[in-house]
């Protein structure tokens, strides 16, 4: 039974093309069969609706000890100090 195949075009960034190429190389198939197995082997990885980046925030704020109060004290310092250094490079104007 012949497999059907699609032809597709993809733009990939050159380290992507040298990590697949690799790949291919150590998997001893074509760039095509090692995105194939690449792509296979992602899709039966357990699915989670975990998100790490907002897990690596909650362990950075539990650090920091950074609670809504701190947090908010923090942002508004650095607001302050934005808008002081924006008009640091202003001329003065006097009356």
């Amino acid at each position: 039974m012949a497999i059907m195949t699609i032809k597709a075009t993809y733009s990939l960034d050159v380290d992507t093309v040298r990590q697949l190429e690799n790949l291919a190389r150590r998997w001893n198939t074509s760039k095509s069969g090692a995105l194939r197995r690449a792509i296979r082997s992602a899709a039966a990885a357990p699915h989670s609706d975990h998100n790490e980046a907002l897990d690596a925030l909650d362990r950075l704020q539990d650090m920091l000890a950074l609670d809504h109060e701190s947090a908010s004290t923090w942002a508004d310092e650095v607001v302050r100090e934005r808008k002081a250094s924006r008009n640091r490079g202003k001329p003065r104007t006097f009356g």
